[in-house]
Parts: structure tokens; C-alpha cells; sequence
């Protein structure tokens, strides 16, 4: 596996994090603040770079590169298989009437199944529901093949998100990476570090991913007593205080409010909040954050036969939040577990897609840092 990475600052040219090589037709992830993606001149100026390579493109909360956590930049890395290959797909929101199930079962069905070992997702994170979308990926016993990914972002601005695949970026993207061959080993996991408080309730009405009630009364007035002065700020606030939502016999999956209903007084999540689940409100501090990310990495490692050669990380907008200045923290902790030398990317995201460990399954997970790990 053959790596190159770089990084572009606003009106500059990408500047390359060590020597340039020659590369076969590579994979091309970039990941970047979603003005300097909506930028018409990218497109052109990443495919001058790599004229025969497969160009995807995702906005961010943030890019990660290394041990950096980077803002207000798009960071490039380009991979060549030495013996695996890999396919792309895409689809738009828009063909399927937002019936993101559809548009999922659509996506999945385009990849050969054959030496087929692991699919991943950079989606549009506006308004999908990833949870539908999962399900659409493994419709049909999908399920046994690795699904990773997420939701792309659009820093705490909630406006719209972007992404690609070879061509300029643009709105309601949903693009899938599916990778071949007996040589690939690609694992992945994901771990929180959030600690529940405040008393449980139940989710008495909800329609997919849109919660209007708990315990019989308004969500969202419930919320904002809970968030009392940063109430004014949803639905930035609502990223420092996500929700934990168990399912009977399940494990508890942490949702993000990615918007408000004022209408309606209703709250709009980022995946599925089935009637009947109990809730309850989370926090966490830097240190919490900083372990659940080398917990994720932990799980992320354990039983592998071979070393890592590239980590790709997604991680919450809201742990951003939450850690600020050291926000660094938690990618190097990450680094710590994986290995110093092993090329990192990524980007904070609107919600992030991995199985819970010990299972194959993949969930839509919020406020989780996920890695995906390959090597050949």
C-alpha cells in the first residue's frame, strides 16, 4: 500500500507531507471545510494532481490529518493497493424522494460481492437518516460485510453539507467505497465515553428519526428547561448534551439533535429514535473523551493478524466542542494504540457509522470516535 498525503490552507496550493511519489490509479479521499469545497476550482486543481485517480470529497466539522486536528482546510490522501482493488459508487439523495432505505438498497446492490470485504460511506449529513440508510446497505443479509463510515459536516453551522465522487462537490451525495481482495485485512470499531445523568424517560412518540414526545410530554420543552440559558442556542448547545437511547435488550446508542422543530416542538436527530426506548441526557469531560477514543482504538486493533498501514478516523462534532483546545488529545491517543507510523485521515463529522464491537451489524452512532483500519 502506497500513501500520499497533503493538506491545502485557504488561497494556497496543497503542500504534500513528504516527497512526491507516482501513484496507479489511487483512491483519493479529501476531506475539507465546506466553503473552500464549494471553491469550483478544487475539483480541477485535486484532479491536475491525480489525473487517473478516483476522487471522493466530504465536508467537515473539522479535518484530521496525522496527529492534527485542522479547521478552515482540506486535507488530501491518496492510496494505492498494491494487490486489493476497490470500487465507487454514488447516489443523491434527491432521486430517491429522501426514502434514504431505498437509496441504501440501491447503493449496495451496485458492488459485486465477490472477495467484497468492507464498504465505506461518505454521506451527506444534512438530511439523511443514517439509521435508514445503514439498514438499506444491509438489506438482504449485506450484513456480513464491514460497513464504516459517516455523515459529513458543515462545522457547528448546520447549513448544508457536501460531497462527491469525481466531480465538484454539491449537496445530498451519498458515496460508498467498496474494497476487494483476499490481501485487505479492514477492521473497525468506535467508543464514546459519555456518562448518562438525570432521570430516564421514555420516548412516548417519535416517527423514525423525529422525537416529539418523552413521557407524554413535549421533548423539545423538556430539552430546554434541561439546557436552561444555552437553550437560545439550539441547535449548536444541544451537541455538548446528547441523548442515550436503549432499546430493550440493546445496547444504548448516543443520538445528536441535528435540528429543532419549533413548530411542531419536536426535536430532529440524526438517526432513528424508535417509540418505546428510554432516554436519558449525556455529558462528558476532555479526559472522558480522550479515553473512549483509545478504547475505540483498542477494539479497533484487537485481532488483527497484520500491522495497520492507514487508520481513517471519524469523530463527533460534538466531542470537538466539548474539548476545544485540546481537541488533539484524542487523535493521539489514537496515534498511541494504532502505531506513530501509521497514516492517519479523517474528519469530525454529523454522525458516525461502525458495529458495536463483537458484532457485524453496523449502527449510526453520534458523539463516538470511529476508526476504520486497513492494510494489505
Amino acid at each position: 500500500m502506497k500513501i500520499l498525503q497533503a493538506k491545502k490552507l485557504s488561497n494556497s496550493k496543497f503542500e504534500f507531507a513528504s516527497e512526491r511519489i507516482d501513484l496507479k490509479e489511487p483512491l483519493v479521499l479529501v476531506f475539507g471545510n465546506r466553503f473552500m469545497l464549494q471553491d469550483e476550482g478544487l475539483f480541477q486543481e485535486v484532479r491536475e494532481l491525480f489525473p487517473d485517480g478516483h476522487l471522493v470529497f466530504g465536508s467537515t466539522s473539522g479535518e484530521i490529518m496525522g496527529e492534527k486536528v485542522l479547521d478552515g482546510t482540506v486535507v488530501l490522501t491518496a492510496i494505492e493497493f498494491e494487490k486489493g482493488h476497490f470500487m465507487v459508487k454514488s447516489k443523491n439523495v434527491s432521486e430517491f424522494q429522501h426514502n434514504d432505505d431505498a437509496l441504501g438498497r440501491c447503493l449496495s446492490k451496485e458492488f459485486p460481492k465477490e472477495q467484497l470485504k468492507h464498504i465505506f460511506v461518505v454521506s451527506e449529513g444534512s438530511t439523511v437518516n443514517g439509521s435508514d440508510l445503514i439498514t438499506g446497505m444491509e438489506y438482504g443479509g449485506n450484513g456480513s460485510i464491514g460497513l464504516s463510515g459517516g455523515l459529513c459536516g458543515d462545522g457547528d453551522r448546520f447549513e448544508k453539507t457536501l460531497a462527491s465522487y469525481n466531480q465538484s462537490p454539491k449537496e445530498g451525495e451519498v458515496v460508498a467505497i467498496g474494497f476487494y481482495g483476499e490481501s485487505l485485512e479492514i477492521s473497525c470499531a468506535n467508543f464514546g465515553g459519555w456518562i448518562p445523568f438525570g432521570p430516564e424517560r421514555m420516548i412516548t412518540k417519535s416517527r423514525n428519526n423525529i422525537l416529539f414526545e418523552l413521557d407524554g410530554k413535549p421533548a423539545l420543552d423538556l430539552y430546554k428547561r434541561y439546557l436552561g440559558d444555552k437553550a437560545s442556542e439550539l441547535p449548536k448547545s444541544a451537541l455538548l448534551y446528547p441523548l442515550s437511547v436503549r432499546t430493550d435488550g440493546g445496547a444504548a446508542i448516543v443520538r445528536t439533535i441535528l435540528n429543532i422543530d419549533e413548530e411542531r416542538n419536536a426535536m430532529i436527530l440524526a438517526g432513528d429514535v424508535p417509540q418505546g426506548s428510554k432516554v436519558q441526557l449525556m455529558m462528558a469531560t476532555v479526559d472522558d473523551i480522550a479515553s473512549g477514543a483509545r478504547s475505540a482504538a483498542k477494539l479497533a486493533v484487537q485481532g488483527r493478524n497484520t500491522e495497520s498501514q492507514l487508520a481513517i478516523l471519524i469523530s463527533c462534532v460534538g466531542r470537538k466542542l466539548v474539548m476545544d483546545q485540546r481537541t488533539e488529545e484524542e487523535i493521539e491517543e489514537v496515534s498511541q494504540i494504532v502505531g506513530k507510523h501509521v497514516p492517519i485521515s479523517g474528519f469530525y463529522s454529523y454522525g458516525e457509522m461502525a458495529p458495536f464491537a463483537g458484532h457485524r451489524s453496523c449502527k449510526l452512532h453520534n458523539q463516538t470516535m470511529t476508526l476504520t483500519l486497513f492494510s494489505e
